[in-house]
């Protein structure tokens, strides 16, 4: 049941998010219809899900957790035989042994979330640097988030009006740098849906956290449950062909 869960409500993001991409570029005055705007709002509908290491985003960003374990497992091999191999017996020797343990260790006990969390921290860093070397600030702060969001808990944080407006900041800057019309719209928008359909569970959001701690909710769905999928399913069909049909009156089809 956890795993279907999570997809499901995977899905039901993605799905409001696109639907959200494709009203603005039906609806919204001078943003040109573009598929990948629509898909950056889709992207974007699932990143406050980042804060959760098996969301399903965490797990395509993570593409690396796999390697995690391994890696500190070739670190700890390597320390040891540089230990072993270059260094004479004394207190550096010994210095060397705990550190290759104490790196073993870690990959012994990185499992699931904590090696997805420290896979998707290296993925937001190279990120970081490859904007650093391209000089583009909005991509250098896209891997800040990606870095420290799974460190936070669940439906703080990234479920604020901080950080959708950080996110909305991070397309403005996109924009800028690429020419690319409407990122900020697309990308506030995608991500903004995300929080307004967790507002309708019964967990709610906490969207000015820290200064209030308090969740706003209109309590419509119940996550997990059967009628809680139907429902978040009868949202997206009748989000979806709400859209549609303010997009054909205003083609004039």
């Amino acid at each position: 049941m956890p795993l279907l869960y999570k997809y499901l409500r995977g899905s039901a993001h993605l799905a409001i998010g696109l639907i959200t991409g494709v009203a603005i570029a039906g609806l919204v005055p001078g943003i040109p219809f573009s598929l990948p705007g629509i898909a950056l709002a889709g992207f974007s509908a699932l990143a406050p899900d980042l804060d959760h290491p098996e969301s399903r985003l965490s797990q395509r960003l993570g593409f690396v957790h796999g390697y995690v374990r391994w890696a500190f497992g070739a670190a700890a091999l390597g320390l040891a035989a540089y230990g072993y191999l270059q260094l004479k017996p004394g207190p550096d020797q010994r210095l060397t042994y705990i550190a290759a343990l104490a790196f073993g260790l870690l990959g012994v006990g990185l499992q699931g979330g904590s090696a997805r969390k420290l896979a998707l921290l290296f993925t937001g860093l190279g990120t970081v640097l490859a904007g650093l070397y391209a000089q583009f600030l909005w991509l250098s702060l896209l891997g800040t988030f990606i870095s420290l969001a799974p460190f936070t808990s669940h439906r703080s944080w990234t479920h604020t009006i901080w950080a959708t407006a950080f996110w909305a900041y991070i397309g403005y800057l996109a924009n800028r740098s690429l020419g690319w019309h409407g990122v900020a719209l697309y990308a506030g928008g995608g991500y903004v849906s995300h929080i307004l359909a967790d507002t309708l569970t019964k967990s709610g959001v906490r969207w000015i956290f820290p200064v209030i701690d308090f969740s706003f909710k209109i309590p419509l769905l119940s996550t997990g449950t059967k009628s809680g999928n139907l429902m978040e399913a009868a949202i997206c069909l009748g989000y979806g062909l709400l859209v549609l049909g303010l997009v054909i009156g205003r083609l004039g089809f």
